[in-house]
């Protein structure tokens, strides 16, 4: 028997805004595979789309957005300054080029895609100029990516918007258990990327030894315990935890498997073993080393 499948809830960003708690995310999605994921996670039930400018698939997303039988004003889109473009006028400049691809009028959530130390000055104009983009209704909120706890507090020092996100990679072993309490005090709501922890697998420290979450037996037994995936497990974990999360996928099967998970929770004994597989290492790059000059991809119009 199929179930019928529950729409995301909505968490409250602090400025009004409400975010789907659950979307679809379209990193490493080529451009050739990211419409017909979008318009397969719309038509299950998904509201939440992320990409970035970074990422070459922002007119995809838009394709997909205009196939699928949605209206815009049920959707939630959100997308990423890459560091290229920041500085207060090229940051909304790119929004700009952003909003073109897409094919929109306005961007739900526009996020800068990294802090960069070396370069910070350039950051914080580039959230100034995101400031201005809200300010002129571009964007209906704007928040950040990667931003360590020292760096939310400078930012915060030197603009007038608290940022409503901070998008961090959070998984079952990297449960970033200190940044999340200063998002909670700030009133940022935590979104993780790799959710389900596939940077250690498809970028793994050691190759012949890649670490999987979902093949770890705290996981499988659980799931095997609710009768779900060890997918759903883990990211129902995440709402657990009152964490936004965007999974990837392109497979239409894997995307509604993903979505479905608002109709059981975890105990707090399932959370707490879960929690319990913190390594403490990211499997990311290391944001602090993020700059133009190792990274100096730029964003073609």
């Amino acid at each position: 028997m199929s179930r019928t499948i529950s729409r995301p809830p909505l968490i409250a960003l602090n400025n009004g805004v409400r975010l789907p708690a659950l979307g679809l995310g379209v990193f490493q999605s080529t451009p050739d595979q990211t419409s017909a994921a979008v318009e397969a996670a719309l038509a299950a039930g998904y509201r939440l789309i992320d990409t970035a400018a970074s990422y070459g698939n922002e007119r995809e997303v838009g394709d997909g957005i205009r196939r699928s039988s949605v209206a815009r004003s049920e959707l939630f889109v959100q997308t990423k300054l890459w560091i290229s473009d920041y500085g207060y006028e090229s940051a909304q400049r790119a929004c700009e080029t952003s909003l073109r691809k897409l094919g929109l009028d306005v961007i739900d959530l526009y996020l800068l895609h990294q802090p960069m130390p070396s370069e910070w000055e350039r950051t914080v104009a580039a959230y100034r100029g995101a400031e201005q983009l809200l300010a002129e209704g571009r964007v209906r909120a704007i928040g950040v990516s990667n931003f360590g706890p020292g760096q939310l507090a400078d930012l915060s020092a030197r603009s007038r918007v608290v940022p409503a996100v901070n998008q961090v990679e959070l998984h079952p072993f990297f449960v970033q258990r200190e940044l999340r309490d200063v998002h909670a005090r700030l009133g940022i709501v935590t979104q993780a990327w790799s959710p389900l922890g596939g940077i250690h697998v498809y970028r793994p420290s050691d190759p012949q030894a890649p670490k999987n979450p979902l093949v770890h037996p705290v996981v499988t037994t659980i799931a095997a315990a609710h009768g779900r995936t060890p997918a759903q497990v883990v990211l129902r974990w995440h709402l657990e935890h009152g964490v936004s999360t965007i999974p990837k996928s392109v497979r239409p099967a894997r995307i509604a498997e993903n979505v479905d998970v608002f109709d059981f929770a975890l105990t707090a004994s399932d959370v707490a073993a879960i929690d319990a597989l913190d390594t403490g290492v990211r499997g990311g790059p290391d944001p602090a080393i993020i700059d133009t000059t190792r990274f100096p991809k730029m964003i073609p119009d």
